[in-house]
Parts: C-alpha cells; sequence; structure tokens
C-alpha cells in the first residue's frame, strides 16, 4: 500500500516549460518574418527585371517597325536620350522616327527603373539592346556591366535581328 508521501501530484506546466516554448515561438515568428521579407526583394528584383526584359522588346520591336531606318544606321548607335521628336501629329523622315523610339524608350526606362539608361548598338545584321539599372540602389553608376552592383547597373543584354 502506498502512503499519501510516496504519490506526487503534477499541477500543470512549469515556468521553465513555458519560457521555453515561448522562446521557440519567437525564434519561429523571426524566421517567418524573415522568410516574408526576402519574398518580398526577390518579387521586386523579378518585377524589376520583367520591365527591363519587356523595355528591351519593345525597342527591338521599334526596330522591326522602321526598316528604313535600319537600313539608314539611325539605329546603330544609341546610347544617350535624344530631343524630343513628335512623328504623331506630322509626318517624319525614318530618322526621325528613330529619333522619336529612342526618346521614348529612354524616357519610359528612366520612369520604370532606378537610375536606369540603355543602349542600342549594331554588330553586323544584329542589334544589341541593353537596358541597365541600379537593382540593388546602392547608387552605382556604371555601365561596363561587370556583375559588381557597387559601382555597375545590373545589365539586361538582348541581341535581335531585325
Amino acid at each position: 500500500m502506498q502512503t499519501a508521501n510516496n504519490i506526487t501530484k503534477q499541477h500543470g506546466f512549469t515556468l521553465v516549460e513555458v519560457m521555453v516554448a515561448l522562446v521557440i515561438f519567437t525564434i519561429s515568428l523571426l524566421g517567418l518574418a524573415g522568410l516574408q521579407a526576402a519574398a518580398l526583394r526577390d518579387n521586386h528584383l523579378a518585377n524589376q527585371n520583367t520591365i527591363a526584359t519587356q523595355l528591351a522588346e519593345d525597342m527591338a520591336e521599334r526596330i522591326r517597325a522602321n526598316p528604313a531606318g535600319v537600313n539608314n544606321g539611325d539605329y546603330n548607335a544609341i546610347s544617350s536620350k535624344p530631343g524630343a521628336q513628335d512623328c504623331y501629329s506630322s509626318s517624319c523622315t525614318s530618322s526621325q522616327i528613330a529619333q522619336m523610339d529612342a526618346y521614348q524608350w529612354f524616357t519610359a526606362i528612366q520612369n520604370l527603373l532606378p537610375s536606369g539608361t540603355g543602349t542600342v548598338t549594331a554588330n553586323g545584321d544584329q542589334f544589341v539592346i541593353t537596358v541597365m539599372w541600379d537593382q540593388e540602389r546602392t547608387g552605382a553608376t556604371g555601365t561596363s556591366c561587370s556583375g559588381d552592383h557597387t559601382t555597375d547597373l545590373k545589365c539586361l543584354t538582348f541581341t535581335v535581328r531585325p
């Protein structure tokens, strides 16, 4: 027969068990917050890459739509934003259309991407279209496309044949 002294009664959790559970819960919530932050950052970077791809495709379509400008060499070396050209209210030459294309393309890049810029260069019968932007927002301004985001802009390059 057991006596009352040998029987131990359990009256619930101890303070130590509650504290351990609280620490585990807190760490898991911090991990979840970190995953959410990483997902938001990666989603933003993917969005920038999508925009850059669409802008490069936009210039490729502009080049294809102006074969006379291609034959004249009007798209062979675009590296800065030209002056505005309005070919909607009046007729324009193929060179003026190419100037309007470059102006609108640069305007879109500058409006949609941080520190956005671009280049178009001829390479034989192909065009190399490069869209550049400060993806990491480090203040980078270099255009050599080295992959070092502290000094150079992020580059997305397409080669197209009109």
